[in-house]
């Protein structure tokens, strides 16, 4: 927990870009409750399954995960509860309203529509739901946003390719180059998905399963990135860069291969990582195992997440709190991770530099008081 303390204001204050949060993730037991209750669904029975039996017994569930996989099971029953387009939004808005607490200025947040639509939920409805959510943080708090849709690597290539197809048919796909309908650049702004990336069980399905879709992605100037690295060894990392992807989610077994590490460092390839669901996951059994320390020292890029907050029982600002308990890294240590965070970030030049001035103003506000 983070202490009560100048370093703990300090951090909380912190201008904060998150680049990996999955929505989805962010659905509280209490909201799981509400939904399903507001929905008519059935959860599973608690004869069956002790962990529904309320609120308290599903909460305390979630502390203790075996795996991915266990963790994914409960992940994919709540869903569930996820109907109409008013409850994408208020899961949406839920999730921006913790952020904005905990300091974030700029969030890029995954979700998964092959699952809802495979229960029959309409792909306009998951869509417009998480844009109506994005653009009410937007209004309300100043966050800036983006979306990323997820392949899930449990699922096939097919589903995930008529998934694309329909994002590119509604013109939903945020593209930099010029695609092959040849659309204009006032039309190729108004894609509502920033950015494509993967996701789900990591080890078993095929390392470059989406190599075809990240291609002709990648072709269209979409922004690519892929959970890689978190549970598998350093060769899914090297395969997803194979592919497309422009950054890596997790990537914390990256320092077992020194030449890929020196390559990640000298191209700028953002890391998204996340401490406290590694150690919730059993990938490590501590936050001091996550190597920070050696990112750092390697001049590689990474920024600090939370992955699935309601899950693991940490949001963006308990998971810095947690790595500055098990490093005590110093104010300029902190400045590189946040502006690292920005110039990793999918958004303009302009908004760049704004972030980059207020984490400038914050670290020299602080510097002082913290280091003398």
């Amino acid at each position: 927990m983070c202490p009560p303390s100048t370093w703990h204001t300090f951090l909380t204050h912190l201008p904060k870009c998150e680049h990996h949060v999955h929505l989805e993730g962010c659905l509280t037991p209490t909201l799981i409750f509400h939904l399903a209750t507001k929905n008519n669904i059935q959860l599973p029975s608690p004869t069956k399954n002790p962990a529904y039996a309320s609120i308290a017994t599903l909460t305390a569930r979630y502390g203790h995960f075996t795996s991915l996989d266990d963790f994914l099971s409960f992940y994919f029953i709540g869903m569930t509860v996820l109907k109409h387009a008013s409850d994408f939004e208020e899961l949406a808005y839920a999730y921006f309203q913790r952020a904005h607490e905990d300091g974030v200025h700029h969030a890029e947040v995954f979700f998964d529509p092959q699952v809802h639509m495979e229960r029959g939920v309409q792909y306009e409805e998951i869509v417009s739901g998480y844009v109506a959510g994005c653009r009410r943080a937007e209004k309300e708090w100043g966050i800036s946003t983006r979306l990323i849709m997820c392949f899930l690597k449990h699922l096939s290539v097919e589903s995930a390719g008529r998934l694309y197809e329909i994002a590119l048919e509604a013109g939903h796909l945020y593209t930099t180059t010029a695609d092959s309908n040849n659309k204009s650049e006032e039309e190729k702004k108004e894609g509502v998905i920033h950015g494509l990336g993967c996701s789900s069980t990591e080890v078993g399905p095929p390392k470059d399963m989406f190599r075809d879709i990240y291609a002709s992605a990648s072709a269209r100037g979409i922004n690519l990135t892929a959970h890689a690295g978190e549970e598998g060894d350093s060769s899914y990392i090297a395969t997803a860069l194979e592919i497309g992807a422009q950054r890596i989610d997790h990537g914390i077994r990256l320092g077992e291969d020194e030449e890929l590490m020196r390559r990640v460092a000298r191209e700028g390839i953002l890391l998204t990582v996340c401490p406290v669901s590694n150690v919730q996951l059993k990938c490590v059994s501590s936050v001091a195992e996550v190597p920070i320390r050696k990112f750092l020292d390697a001049g590689v890029r990474f920024s600090i997440n939370s992955d699935d907050p309601a899950y693991f029982g940490a949001y963006v600002l308990e998971c810095y709190c947690q790595v500055q308990e098990a490093f005590g890294l110093s104010v300029e240590e902190w400045r590189v991770i946040a502006e690292n965070g920005v110039r990793g970030s999918w958004i303009g030049e302009e908004r760049k530099r704004e972030l980059l001035e207020r984490i400038d103003a914050h670290v020299k506000e602080y510097k002082v008081l913290l280091e003398g």
